[in-house]
């Protein structure tokens, strides 16, 4: 009985001992040493920490009971020790690092852009330049001249650029000269207001003979439905022997100096191609409302010249040492000739031309100061004339040389013309000139369809002994006195030296004109060559 007990207390102490034991394991009371590979795998199952890793743990969660156990205190080292507590473990290693591999470069980018200029101050082709913007007024009082001179001086600068003179302003300016040759080409000088000029010869300076000029310009263009003012009847008080307009050019630098009181002209162009004008009007200069002097280029129409009758010397048109000319659709009223034809002109065509008051449209004067003069293929055609002085006239000065030739006169119609047909080779604008036998010659000239009234006689021929003109052709004549005369010579033609054909009979006859050609046929001598 008690041996048996005692075997029943032994299985009991056994059994205590052994559940004891596994409590203890479970409730994480048994401790094992980390190793490395271990608590790295621990790291990776925790929540993440600060730096995306969980901070490690060295006790396991108690399933079963809802709570962690306790810490419990460090074993002793492995070795057995003096009974102090081990160093703290480490802290977890991270994660093994992949062995490096090197980078794929980047893939390439797209095509770059050009790289874009930084915004420009400088303008851009086809700017406008408005005058206003350059300090101009327009107030029909305050000195404008500046402000011109600034807007031309930024225009200049820019292909295909517009100077822009606003509507219903009046600028008064001075001088200007508007000039390249370092311009862009292809510039627009857009007139819709009143340019207006100085009065006085004070406000002119000594010798100056261009209020508004352009110079040495590829591409000029004036157009709009503005006004040039020429003030011109402070100028028209006074007369000068140097005003005649038809030879400046002759002049002296010196000469120049000398002759304050010279009037100037309006608008010039000097030097330039592809020049045009259009729309505008010109009035009062105080001398010649538009000058075109070795322009190469040129087109003028829909414009509109006015000064009275009585205006001395202010030429509507005056071309000089020009080539390819072209003027239509124009309404010229002055005190001078309507168009005034110069030394060096060729290939000049001028239609649908109202001319009057005036002088008419003139070729000349030529040869002046026994200078050599050369004009060729010009044609004036479709033209009304008005209580002009003369129709179509050739005036050439004694004592000069050269040639005119290949001019023609079409579909003309004289209203009240002094002198509807005329060739002058001693043309002379003083009391008396001195006799000269040399002359530049005149040949091949043609009249045609010229019809209407006079009131002096129809046709003046006086021609050089030395050079006579010749190749006149007359074809379709029809010009009747206004008024019957009272002696019928007053009202006949007259012709000296003038040799060429009738074609039609004319009205009235001219009967003086000597068919054939003048003998020696002096015209094609080397003398009067071009």
């Amino acid at each position: 009985m008690s041996k048996g007990l005692a075997v029943l207390l032994l299985l009991v102490s056994l059994a205590l001992s052994s559940g004891v034991g596994f409590c203890d394991a479970r409730s994480g009371k048994h401790w094992r040493q980390n190793r490395g590979p271990s608590s790295s795998s621990m790291f990776r199952r925790k929540g993440k920490g600060k730096n995306g890793g969980g901070s490690p743990s060295h006790s396991h969660r108690q399933y079963g009971k809802g709570r962690q156990s306790p810490a419990m205190p460090a074993p002793p080292s492995p070795g057995g020790g003096h009974g102090y507590a081990s160093p703290s473990p480490p802290p977890p290693s991270l994660p093994p690092q992949a062995p490096s591999v090197p980078r794929s470069p980047p893939p390439p980018l797209p095509p770059s852009l050009p790289p874009q200029a930084p915004p420009s101050d400088e303008p851009s082709q086809g700017t406008v330049f408005n005058v206003v913007a350059f300090g101009a007024r327009g107030d029909g009082v305050t000195d404008d001249t500046q402000a011109f001179e600034a807007a031309w001086a930024a225009a200049c600068k820019v292909e295909a650029s517009t100077v822009l003179v606003p509507p219903e302003l009046e600028f008064v300016v001075g001088p200007i000269s508007f000039s390249g040759p370092n311009c862009k080409p292809n510039i627009l000088f857009q007139l819709d207001g009143t340019i207006s000029a100085k009065t006085g010869a004070r406000a002119w300076g000594s010798g100056l003979l261009q209020w508004l000029e352009f110079t040495k310009l590829n591409g000029i263009s004036i157009q709009g439905s503005g006004v040039i003012n020429g003030q011109g009847k402070e100028w028209w008080t006074y007369s000068d022997s140097n005003d005649d307009d038809d030879d400046m050019d002759s002049y002296t630098d010196q000469e120049l100096e000398k002759m304050p009181q010279i009037k100037p002209t309006a608008l010039r162009f000097y030097g330039s191609s592809d020049v045009r004008v259009t729309g505008i009007s010109i009035i009062n200069s105080p001398q010649c409302h538009l000058k075109f002097d070795s322009c190469q280029g040129v087109m003028v129409h829909n414009l509109t010249i006015s000064s009275p009758e009585n205006s001395p010397n202010t030429d509507g048109i005056h071309l000089q040492n020009s080539k390819d000319v072209n003027i239509h659709h124009t309404d010229l009223a002055c005190g001078d000739d309507c168009i005034s034809i110069q030394t060096g002109c060729s290939d000049v065509n001028i239609h649908n031309v109202n001319c009057g008051p005036g002088h008419g449209i003139s070729i000349g004067g030529l040869g002046r100061y026994n200078t050599k003069a050369c004009v060729s293929n010009i044609t004036v055609r479709d033209v009304n004339m008005f209580k002009t002085m003369t129709g179509v006239r050739i005036k050439t000065w004694q004592g000069g040389s050269g040639l005119v030739q290949g001019i023609r006169f079409s579909n003309i119609h004289m209203s009240e013309v002094q002198t509807p047909i005329m060739i002058d080779q001693f043309y002379c604008d003083k009391t008396s000139c001195t006799n000269q036998t040399s002359a530049v010659a005149v040949s091949g000239v043609q009249y045609e369809n010229i019809r209407g009234t006079f009131t002096i006689k129809p046709a003046h021929f006086a021609c050089s002994d030395s050079s006579p003109c010749s190749e006149i052709t007359l074809t379709g004549i029809q010009l009747r006195p206004l008024v019957v005369p009272q002696y019928h010579t007053c009202s006949s033609p007259f012709c000296w030296q003038a040799f060429g054909e009738l074609y039609t009979p004319t009205i009235p006859p001219i009967s003086c004109l000597q068919l054939g050609k003048p003998a020696g046929n002096r015209v094609l001598s080397d003398h009067d060559q071009c």
